[in-house]
C-alpha cells in the first residue's frame, strides 16, 4: 500500500493505492478518511484488485474549498467521477461507507453501465435518522463560528448516550483508535461539516431512482447501527436483485468491529463480481 496524490481537473486527492488489477474504488464517509479502508487494501490487491481509497474534499489531506456551497453529495459523485476518469477506469467497482454510500448511490445512477458491482455499507437511501435536530444544530454553529477543533472538544463532553457494545469494545482495544476518530474530526473542513451535516439531514429518497438500477448490489449494514439498519433493508428492497449482509456484533464501521466477519462478505462479493465481469 502507498500514500500519494491524484490530482484531477476539480481537486487535489489525497489516496491510499495498491494492486495492479481490477478496478475498486472505496469512498469513506462524513469526517472519515481513506485510512478507514487502510487495514484492508493490501487484502485487496492480493487478491487481484487496483484499489484506491481517497480523502474525499474537506477530509483529511485533500483539498479543502472554502465555501459551504463547495460540498453536496453531488459534488462528491462529481469527484468521484473526476477520480475514475483521471485513473483511466473505463468500468470499476465501488464500495461506499455512510455518507460515501449515499454518493455511491448517486454514482451508480449517473452511469450504471460502468459498475460491475456496488457494495453500500451502513448507510441509507434518504435522509439520515436517530439525528437529535438541536444538537446537530449545535454543531454546525460550533464549526461554523469556532471551528473544527473546537467542536472535537465540544464532542468529547457531551453525552450522546452509551456506544454500541462493538464500537466500545474496539475503543478500549483498538491501541490508538479512539485518537484516529478525534483526529479525522479534527481535519475535517468546518465548511464540509457545516454544509454536509445539513444537507444529510435533509436529503431526498433515491428509493424510486434506485428502483430501476441494474447493477449487481450488496448492501452491508451491522446489527448494532441501529440507526441504519432500517434504511439498510429499505436499500436492499429497493435495488433489485441487492443481496443484504447483516454484520453480527459490528455497529456502523463493521471493517473495524467484526473485521474478519466483513472481509468475507465484502472480498466474496466483490471475487464473484470479477468472475463474472
Amino acid at each position: 500500500m502507498k500514500v500519494g496524490e491524484v490530482t484531477t481537473p476539480r481537486l487535489r486527492h489525497s489516496v491510499v493505492e495498491a494492486g495492479t488489477g481490477e478496478p475498486l474504488l472505496l469512498l469513506h464517509g462524513f469526517t472519515g478518511a481513506k485510512e478507514d479502508f487502510a487495514d484492508f487494501v493490501d487484502g485487496f490487491a492480493d487478491r487481484g484488485w487496483h484499489v484506491l481509497a481517497p480523502d474525499l474534499r474537506g477530509h483529511g489531506a485533500s483539498d479543502h474549498p472554502p465555501a459551504e456551497g463547495d460540498y453536496s453529495l453531488r459534488t462528491f459523485a462529481d469527484d468521484a467521477w473526476a477520480l475514475v476518469d483521471e485513473l483511466g477506469w473505463a468500468s470499476f467497482h465501488l464500495l461506499g461507507h455512510s455518507m460515501g454510500g449515499m454518493v455511491a448511490q448517486l454514482v451508480a445512477l449517473d452511469a450504471p453501465e460502468r459498475l460491475h458491482s456496488l457494495v453500500l455499507m451502513d448507510t441509507a437511501p434518504g435522509a439520515v435518522e436517530g439525528v437529535d435536530p438541536d444538537l446537530a444544530a449545535l454543531a454546525v454553529a460550533v464549526a461554523r463560528e469556532e471551528g473544527m477543533a473546537r467542536l472535537a472538544d465540544l464532542y468529547a463532553t457531551v453525552d450522546t448516550g452509551p456506544p454500541a457494545p462493538s464500537d466500545a469494545r474496539v475503543r478500549a482495544e483498538r491501541p490508538g483508535y479512539v485518537e484516529f476518530a478525534d483526529r479525522k474530526l479534527r481535519s475535517s473542513s468546518p465548511a464540509m461539516y457545516a454544509a454536509m451535516a445539513t444537507e444529510l439531514l435533509a436529503a431526498d429518497d433515491r428509493s424510486d431512482r434506485l428502483a430501476g438500477l441494474g447493477v449487481r448490489t450488496l448492501v452491508v449494514v451491522g446489527d448494532e447501527d441501529v440507526d441504519f439498519v432500517g434504511p439498510s433493508e429499505r436499500l436492499a428492497a429497493a435495488i433489485p436483485g441487492a443481496e443484504l449482509a447483516v454484520i453480527t456484533g459490528a455497529a456502523h464501521s463493521p471493517q473495524f468491529e467484526n473485521p474478519d466477519r466483513w472481509w468475507k462478505v465484502v472480498s466474496g462479493f466483490l471475487g464473484a463480481g470479477v468472475s463474472a465481469s
